[in-house]
């Protein structure tokens, strides 16, 4: 069995990230994704940028076990044959804008009128209605909106920045993905097919909020003590690099003391428990103090020492030390493919293993454009004169 999702079948006329990644994950899972678009350039992510081959490397990363088709929906032809193909679809992704699927006859209730039983997935950047609705929008944007830019802030340099990757479009593909699995459940326990929107801002908002509104969840909490995640997080500076930690219990706390080699400061009122470290005088303090000790230490030590003491911590790697890292190596987490015209490339694997249904990242390679067409055309019932008649006109 190829995976949970054996059986599925999804179309994906989705772009960019936040629609394909969502799609990709099914796939990976074992459901037979067709990745719908248009004739010519295909969609965006495939314009030259990190390119080989007819492949480029975002578009690698979010559309691996999928079924390439090339086909203008903006045709009437195009329209007819999504049609049909619909009629045995289990999942229809799309990510446009509002009012742009129902302008080319793909809305939701003309294509759950042609099937009942799909599930059909919606993603837009601010939802179908609001002030926003109609906006174009990308990731940073929704980073903006949702917290993540206000609180993205080194203590060194107190200056709101973004997270420098798309965790917005991300956060909301792996929403999207899991609604939609659990909306096939709801199906098989007799609910039928059904629409789900997927607002970008609000995934991106429920993704931020467990740890990002802390001090915003508990309503006029303005007298409560308490500390921030985004407050405490930083790196610290060693002799010859960087190193981070993190301290959460008085155990923890302690240990840390000892591998800088300062035990007294477990005894120190101003740090010993959790309540005096809270005083704002005595971390800005003891910040101070930790600051000093860990710069008198090279990062191979610090790291051997904190370990001994059973703090959490771990090295800054860069890109490409991560490939070299022992735990990723010894978990293999990162995947090695050859294509035939792109190359040698490599991927993260799935991270969840289903030791039931286990699914298989290599069972397909990302398509080049239109790869599939003739195939899935030819599963539909399509002659081959019929194909031709298509292609003629420019639908394929």
């Amino acid at each position: 069995m190829p995976g949970p999702l054996e059986g599925i079948k999804v179309i994906d006329v989705s772009a960019v990230v936040s629609g394909p990644l969502a799609a990709m994950i099914l796939g990976d899972q074992g459901a037979d994704v067709l990745k719908i678009e248009p004739p010519g350039i295909g969609e965006v992510v495939r314009l030259p940028n990190f390119e080989r081959g007819g492949l480029t490397s975002l578009f690698i990363n979010c559309n691996r076990n999928k079924r390439g088709v090339a086909l203008d929906l903006s045709k009437p032809e195009g329209q007819a044959v999504m049609h049909e193909l619909i009629k045995d679809t289990d999942v229809f992704i799309q990510n446009w804008r509002p009012g742009a699927a129902e302008r080319i006859g793909m809305g939701p209730d003309t294509l759950r009128g042609i099937n009942p039983d799909l599930i059909y997935c919606s993603i837009s950047g601010f939802g179908p209605t609001g002030p926003y609705a109609g906006q174009r929008v990308y990731d940073p944007i929704i980073q903006g909106l949702t917290g993540h830019a206000g609180i993205q802030m080194s203590p060194d340099f107190p200056i709101p920045d973004l997270v420098r990757n798309i965790v917005a479009d991300k956060s909301t593909s792996y929403t999207a993905a899991q609604a939609i699995t659990a909306a096939l459940f709801a199906r098989d326990r007799g609910a039928g097919g059904q629409l789900i929107e997927v607002p970008m801002i609000d995934a991106s908002l429920a993704f931020f909020w467990p740890d990002g509104m802390i001090k915003h969840t508990l309503q006029n909490s303005a007298e409560l003590r308490g500390n921030s995640l985004y407050e405490t997080y930083r790196l610290w500076h060693t002799q010859d690099g960087q190193i981070i930690y993190f301290v959460a219990s008085q155990v923890e706390h302690e240990g840390l003391f000892r591998a800088l080699d300062h035990p007294e400061w477990i005894e120190d009122t101003r740090f010993a428990t959790t309540e005096s470290r809270m005083n704002p005088d005595n971390a800005e303090v003891l910040g101070a103090l930790l600051d000093e000790a860990i710069r008198g230490f090279n990062t191979e030590t610090l790291l051997q020492r904190m370990s001994d003491n059973e703090v959490p911590s771990g090295r800054v790697l860069t890109l490409e030390e991560v490939f070299d890292d022992p735990q990723i190596q010894h978990n293999g987490s990162i995947l090695e493919f050859d294509h035939p015209s792109a190359g040698k490339y490599q991927q993260a694997k799935p991270a969840a293993k289903f030791h039931g249904t286990p699914q298989d990242p290599r069972r397909r390679m990302p398509p080049l454009l239109g790869e599939h067409t003739e195939e899935v055309l030819t599963e539909l019932g399509l002659s081959a004169a019929a194909i031709e008649e298509l292609r003629e006109k420019g639908v394929l």
